[in-house]
């Protein structure tokens, strides 16, 4: 049977049926096997993970699983490549369904980071310029942050990272996402004036010479599809809707929406910030809904939690329990018979690596 059959029949087995089929492979496999749930995925899903959490954190926890050969995350495909980037030897890492991808990370692609980079080299000293990649890009952007002295960051460690940079250098260039760029920025005190907004499609970016040598921060014209989906008009509503509300976003908000909320963080962050608050609050998050459905359900009697918007990533919503379920049987099954596996191939992965190690060093 072919893969699209499989896919088809498993397709019409129930959601207890599927969770039975995955539950057997996990047992048969024991320690061989982790499964990494992303805070975004579907209940069904995180709840047959072996981890939970956000990006690099899952990428990190499989990395440190010593007696695991085989890691299946269940997250988008930039979250499944971290994994193999850092996976240890022998181990092999999958994703149940190839096409969750990523809208922001395909906003940047290797060929026009470089040639990016090289304009910006004829305006000013590259020397004195760090790029610093979101770890939510593809590998080789990662890559290309490894071998130009540069690293990578998450939402949580952003700040230390750009700290990082300006302990040696003069600018840093920030790439996919313009408002994790942007809102970090702000939180150490640059100001508007000194941020550049870099538009891949014209020349320069869109610059004159003499704007690329007086910014310290030259950002991406990227954005996550899910977290610019909050607006202004979002938070003026929670606010007469919910008067006492503490309001929270995730920094890849627009920084219009930042500067009107109580505080911004990571996926771990905010569930963190929403388990710090006192009985009886009523917290309104703005981040991807199902997590924040997810945060509503287990404070329940405790806290009421909102979302500011119900805004969806239907990229994590293309993992399911039928393509989980013919992940795990096709690898238990045989070595010639793996599907999604995800394989980052050399020298892409050291110097990916390399760039990923810094942010463990220096974040």
């Amino acid at each position: 049977m072919d893969l699209i059959e499989e896919i088809a029949r498993y397709r019409q087995l129930s959601s207890e049926e599927l969770k039975a089929k995955i539950r057997a492979v996990k047992t048969r496999l024991g320690e061989k096997l982790v499964i990494l749930g992303h805070h975004y995925q579907r209940d069904d899903i995180v709840e047959l993970s072996d981890f939970r959490g956000d990006s690099f954190k899952l990428s990190k926890i499989a990395s440190e699983q010593e007696k695991a050969e085989y890691i299946v995350f269940c997250g988008v495909h930039f979250m499944a490549e971290s994994a193999a980037i850092l996976a240890r030897e022998g181990q092999k890492v999958f994703i149940p369904d190839t096409r969750a991808g990523c809208p922001m990370a395909d906003m940047a692609d290797i060929s026009d980071v470089e040639q990016a980079w090289e304009q910006i080299a004829k305006a000013t000293d590259i020397k004195k310029v760090v790029p610093i990649a979101y770890v939510n890009s593809d590998a080789e952007l990662k890559a290309f942050c490894g071998r130009n002295n540069g690293a990578c960051c998450t939402s949580s460690n952003a700040d230390k990272l750009f700290k990082w940079a300006f302990s040696f250098a003069e600018k840093v260039f920030f790439f996919p996402d313009e408002h994790l760029g942007r809102n970090t920025s702000r939180r150490l005190g640059i100001s508007e004036q000194e941020l550049l907004l870099y538009q891949p499609e014209l020349n320069l970016g869109g610059a004159e010479p003499s704007q690329i040598q007086k910014a310290k921060v030259i950002l991406w014209n990227g954005y996550c599809h899910v977290h610019t989906f909050f607006k202004t008009e979002d938070v003026v509503k929670a606010r007469k809707e919910f008067p006492s509300a503490k309001i929270i976003v995730h920094p890849e908000t627009p920084r219009e929406v930042v500067e009107l909320v109580d505080a911004t963080g990571s996926t771990e962050q905010i569930i963190k910030y929403v388990e710090s608050q006192p009985q009886g609050s009523t917290i309104v998050v703005g981040t991807e809904i199902h997590l924040v459905e997810r945060l509503a359900k287990q404070e329940k009697g405790r806290h009421n939690v909102y979302p500011l918007a119900r805004s969806a990533c239907p990229n994590m919503y293309k993992i399911n329990l039928a393509n989980l379920a013919i992940t795990l049987e096709r690898i238990e099954q045989a070595e010639k018979n793996w599907v999604n596996q995800v394989i980052v191939p050399e020298p892409i992965r050291s110097q990916a690596r390399e760039a990923l190690q810094r942010m463990l060093k220096y974040g």
